[in-house]
């Protein structure tokens, strides 16, 4: 029976967990509505209880690390936040396995892995998989069974190259929210996500809700601060004083997770052409660091013709005190590149532009540097706007989540092709 929120009609009920309900949009073809709940469970919910502000903690989480997610290029179910206790999502099917990711060795690991000290540190990351079937308290998987049970969700066969991909998705997800945790002095410890086949485009998505109930955070790498949902687990016995303390550390994690949203960091591209018959090269690059989410500025100045106007303009970013990136985009001989690197500590990158006519004689001006001097030469603007963000994302957690997406999607693009060449070759 159809029931509307704030403008929003709702259709039928689709499914209802232990901490949420889903419901179909009547309005909206595609898209759902997921409606969190008071309540806060431990072990399959053996132990339950309601925690009044939970759904709008739980919610206000959840929407926090989809919009980080998002931005950064991973792609997601979620689509917006409708109210302080839901959010709209794509409607999925949902592949019945939980992917939990370990960066620190604790909890029900130091179980099923006797010898096995709290705190072994996992380099590379730890991947488990569980098989949703509370009856049987979620058994552990291996990739054979979750091959060999043949799921097919929305029209998609989940063989191979969809293990594959959510294999990978699940540790990219797990690399960008650890560096975005760390920016507030907490260690993301392990976690667990689901996956689901977006029911339109037929895409394996990151679904469900990533909460305070979804992961273990140790603030200042200390287990005794722990803020997740742990705490309650470990409750000797439910009072409404240890409820509240449960209560207090996820609006912890609600306002800190807000805050991964920002970064304190700031930087900047500057791109030197040595004429405007380069602009068509230099918008390239301010292209690709606008994906990045950084500023980037073009200006125009010879190191041949007026060097000292070229050290004036390099002097203008050196002194407001943001850091900066030069670019330095000059055909023929290059002389740009290497009067700036010998003149600022910050650094500089060459991206000439190669004509076919002379380019291979060129481009030896931006490679043999007088000592002394450490610009690089990219060739490609993509690939120095992505240099450049390689150099901010040692500061700045968004940029670097940005090329942590990437790389992950630029690694999927060449999955999927592999098993559509394959398909098309049988």
């Amino acid at each position: 029976m159809a029931s509307t929120t704030p403008d929003l009609k709702l259709g039928q009920k689709l499914n209802e967990g232990k901490t949420k309900q889903i419901f179909e949009l009547p309005d909206e073809p595609g898209l759902v509505l997921v409606q969190s709940k008071d309540q806060i469970t431990a072990g399959n919910a053996v132990r339950k209880d309601q925690m009044e502000g939970k759904a709008a903690i739980a919610n206000r989480t959840t929407s926090c690390v989809f919009k980080l997610l998002q931005e950064a290029g991973v792609k997601t179910a979620f689509v917006r936040q409708h109210s302080e206790t839901a959010f709209v999502a794509a409607h999925c099917e949902m592949i019945p396995i939980e992917w939990v990711c370990r960066r620190v060795a604790t909890g029900s690991f130091l179980k099923r892995n006797p010898g096995v000290k709290e705190g072994y540190r996992f380099s590379p990351l730890k991947m488990e998989m569980f098989f949703k079937d509370d009856a049987n308290n979620d058994p552990q998987w291996s990739e054979e069974q979750l091959l060999a049970a043949n799921f097919n969700l929305a029209g998609l066969a989940i063989g191979r190259c969809e293990v594959d991909i959510m294999d990978r998705s699940t540790v990219a997800i797990f690399e960008i929210l650890e560096k975005a945790w760390a920016t507030q002095n907490c260690t993301l410890v392990d976690m667990k996500i689901e996956f689901g086949v977006n029911v339109t485009t037929k895409e394996i998505v990151l679904a469900d809700v990533i909460d305070n109930d979804s992961w273990r955070l140790w603030p200042a790498g200390d287990r005794s601060q722990q803020k997740d949902k742990q705490v309650y687990r470990d409750l000797k016995e439910v009072t409404p004083e240890a409820m509240q303390m449960v209560k207090r550390n996820f609006e912890w994690v609600a306002e800190r997770v807000q805050l991964l949203l920002e970064s304190a960091a700031s930087g900047r591209v500057v791109v030197l052409m040595g004429s405007t018959s380069d602009m068509a090269h230099c918008e390239k690059i301010r292209k690709a660091c606008g994906s990045y989410g950084i500023p980037c500025v073009l200006r125009v100045t010879s190191a041949h013709k007026g060097p000292d106007e070229t050290l004036r303009i390099k002097a203008e970013y050196e002194g407001d005190g943001v850091p900066t990136v030069f670019v330095a985009v000059a055909g023929r001989s290059n002389g740009l590149g290497p009067v700036m690197s010998g003149n600022t500590a910050y650094p500089v990158i060459n991206c000439p532009p190669i004509t076919p006519d002379w380019g291979a004689q060129d481009v030896w001006s931006s490679l043999r540097m007088p000592s002394g001097l450490g610009c690089s030469t990219i060739l490609s603007p993509d690939a120095a706007a992505q240099f450049a963000a390689q150099i901010f994302g040692l500061t700045n957690h968004l940029v670097w989540c940005k090329l942590r997406a990437s790389m992950l999607n630029t690694w999927i693009s060449l999955k999927q092709a592999d098993k559509k060449l394959q398909a098309c070759t049988l």
